[in-house]
């Protein structure tokens, strides 16, 4: 882990290096992801099965691209029965959470004649992307279709590469069915995305699609968005934890890799004020590298992305906090609580040395679906409000209206809209 002074340094060469692994600096595939959402635009199913034999070199048909009930059946009987019973488990904090969020359509009125609201209504037609490959996520699909079922939504559809054996994780297919995932289908990558934001001859074009992917899937819902409506253009994963000497370094040191373990990409950060506790958690990292399955990939995430940033004041070291805008964030500080009412900016705020970032990837119930790459300065994590959609409800009478005409009159003049103008006064005209 590279080591910046924040006195000496400051966060602009970090901040250019983390952008850098955002999708805008991938132009490279956008020809491609083009080109496969051409070919399924123009030839449905026939380029699903073709792209699926290519890319996942399994073969699926007609007869076998939607999952099957006997299909989650198997997949019951061959996941493990401690990992199904921790699903199920995780689910009921999941959805509790996002009750909370869920809102009401509301009406006011007054005694002149109006009346306004908002009427919340869910979308119809949700679609959700499932990565596979390298790693399998069921937490992810849990997250994903939570929100959406709590929101109302009509019908969630799902898709996910399969293996080479025409297969789908049993892991994926039983937190899919205990999600409340409608239709399930075996294809992934950017013609998944092309296949749920166009339509094919097997499934019906949604209204939104979520969910996280490798640079092929980002690049494709970027390119698909205004066709439908996406969550995000996820990036690779990030931790900062902000930690002074009254953290314990072993901690520390384990949350920084439990995200670097992600992928090459991944970054892991440790602002502080104690050159100390950078010491002693630098010591700790080497020893647990020995160790862990993923340290490849963990130490070229850490050689890339990984930084400790020394801090002279506890001001200096939220202010890069803020900067940052991590996607999740730790705060391990003798008053986590007071330092937390300072940030502005991250996706998920974990308090304490006991609230670890990988409660709230699987079992505390916020969503673990983060803004990333600084974009917690106006991004929130995934929620009950991405489900539905809100319209305005207006209602005056006559007397209400007649009231305010004139006003309404004078400003569409102003514009020179005498359309606009015309519409309110043409309803009083037998009065002149």
């Amino acid at each position: 882990m590279r080591r910046v002074n924040l006195a000496m340094e400051g966060t602009g060469d970090l901040l250019d290096a983390l952008l850098k692994r955002s999708t805008n600096h991938y132009g490279n595939y956008e020809e491609i992801v083009a080109d496969i959402c051409k070919e399924v635009r123009e030839k449905g199913d026939e380029a699903l099965f073709a792209y699926t034999e290519k890319f996942d070199h399994a073969v699926i048909s007609e007869e076998t691209f939607r999952v099957t009930d006997e299909e989650i059946a198997k997949a019951y009987e061959k996941a493990d029965p401690e990992l199904i019973r921790v699903i199920q488990k995780a689910l009921v904090n999941i959805r509790s959470y996002h009750e909370k969020q869920r809102q009401n359509s509301w009406f006011t009125t007054n005694e002149k004649g109006t009346l306004l609201g908002q009427k919340v209504t869910p979308l119809d037609r949700v679609g959700v992307y499932v990565p596979g490959g390298k790693a399998v996520y069921p937490s992810s699909v849990l997250m994903n279709i939570v929100p959406a079922k709590v929101a109302g939504v009509g019908r969630i559809i799902m898709t996910t590469p399969p293996g080479s054996n025409g297969e789908v994780c049993p892991t994926t297919l039983v937190a899919a069915k205990e999600a409340g995932a409608d239709e399930i289908y075996k294809v992934g990558g950017a013609q998944a995305i092309a296949a749920m934001a166009y339509g094919t001859e097997s499934i019906r074009k949604v209204d939104k699609i979520v969910g996280p992917g490798n640079i092929f899937v980002a690049l494709a819902k970027r390119a698909v968005y205004g066709h439908v409506s996406i969550d995000s253009i996820a990036g690779p994963s990030e931790i900062l934890v902000l930690a002074d000497e009254t953290a314990t370094p072993r901690y520390v040191a384990a949350d920084l890799l439990s995200q670097a373990e992600h992928d090459e990409m991944a970054s892991a950060i440790l602002v502080t004020t104690s050159e100390e506790l950078a010491d002693a958690v630098e010591k700790e990292i080497e020893g647990f590298l020995k160790k862990l399955s993923r340290r490849e990939i963990i130490q070229k995430s850490l050689d890339s992305f990984g930084y400790i940033l020394l801090a002279q004041t506890k001001e200096q070291a939220i202010e890069a906090v803020n900067e940052i805008a991590s996607e999740h964030l730790e705060i391990v500080t003798k008053n986590p609580f007071e330092d937390m009412t300072r940030v502005r900016h991250a996706g998920a705020i974990f308090l304490g040395e006991y609230s670890s970032e990988p409660l709230g990837d699987y079992f505390a119930g916020p969503n673990h679906i983060l803004p990333t790459n600084g974009t917690a300065k106006f991004f929130s994590a995934l929620c009950v409000d991405d489900f539905v959609k809100k319209s305005s409800v207006i209602y005056y009478s006559r007397e209400a209206l007649k009231e305010v005409s004139e006003d309404i009159m004078t400003f569409a003049r102003s514009e020179q809209l005498t359309a606009h103008a015309n519409s309110i006064g043409v309803r009083f005209e037998e009065e002149e």
